[in-house]
């Protein structure tokens, strides 16, 4: 094999390469597709069969006719003989034998679109059970598909070598810590509500005079004043 050739066969390998990878790439597109093919084809046979269903009818329907036509036509042959009239009843006979022709061929078409009938309704309902249970693979190959995506970021999620990992786990850690300011700011607003409130209450209470706002020098001296005695008192009882 000379060196064209060899790079012709390796060119040939890498497009049939390609073309598989391709077709991997969208084999479930390509499996939609292919159901839907399949069910229009369905649709089609359906539609073949109600058609040879009527063609058949209408076959049947020229049977009976051709039928009653004979007996019919049988009476008037009698009737012709009985009167010893065998030009016309050799007439009649002559119409009966192209009665019976057309009878015959109508017959025979009558048995064709039975056959096929029920050749095509056999076959649409193998068909339609096929289609069926292919539909459910491909759910089943579908939800698959799903649950393998699934694990798949699962475990680069996991694996922290990934990029798109590293940059969820950073993700995740902002997230946490905007929390925590979030609840770090809620709870001191609550803290300085409470503390407004204190000072609401004293600001009330002190307005309303139930308590004083400061004390004056007379009521420290007074205090003081108390102290000295209570000591005073003390020590006198200690010497008795």
């Amino acid at each position: 094999m000379n060196l064209w050739s060899k790079i012709l066969t390796a060119l040939r390998g890498g497009t049939h390469e390609v073309g598989e990878a391709i077709v991997d790439a969208q084999a479930l597109r390509i499996l939609d597709q292919e159901v839907r093919d399949a069910t229009e084809e369905l649709h089609n046979s359906r539609e073949s069969l109600a058609e040879l269903m009527a063609r058949q009818k209408v076959a049947e329907q020229k049977c009976t006719t051709l039928s009653h036509q004979v007996l019919e036509y049988e009476g008037y042959a009698i009737q012709a003989l009985e009167k010893n009239d065998e030009v016309l009843a050799l007439e009649i006979a002559e119409n009966i034998s192209d009665l019976e022709n057309q009878l015959k061929t109508e017959q025979n078409a009558d048995d064709g679109y039975k056959d096929n009938v029920d050749c095509l309704r056999d076959v649409i309902k193998q068909a339609d059970r096929n289609i069926k249970e292919l539909k459910h693979q491909v759910e089943a190959v579908k939800a698959m598909e799903s649950i393998q995506q699934a694990q798949s970021v699962v475990a680069q999620l996991n694996s922290g070598s990934d990029s798109k990992s590293n940059t969820a786990k950073e993700t995740l850690e902002r997230i946490k810590e905007q929390q925590a300011l979030k609840t770090a700011q809620l709870n001191a607003a609550e803290e300085l509500a409470a503390e407004l409130s204190e000072d609401s209450l004293k600001n009330r209470l002190e307005a309303a005079g139930v308590v004083s706002s400061s004390l004056n020098a007379n009521e420290v001296l007074a205090r003081l004043k108390a102290k000295v005695t209570l000591r005073i008192a003390d020590d006198h009882h200690l010497k008795e």
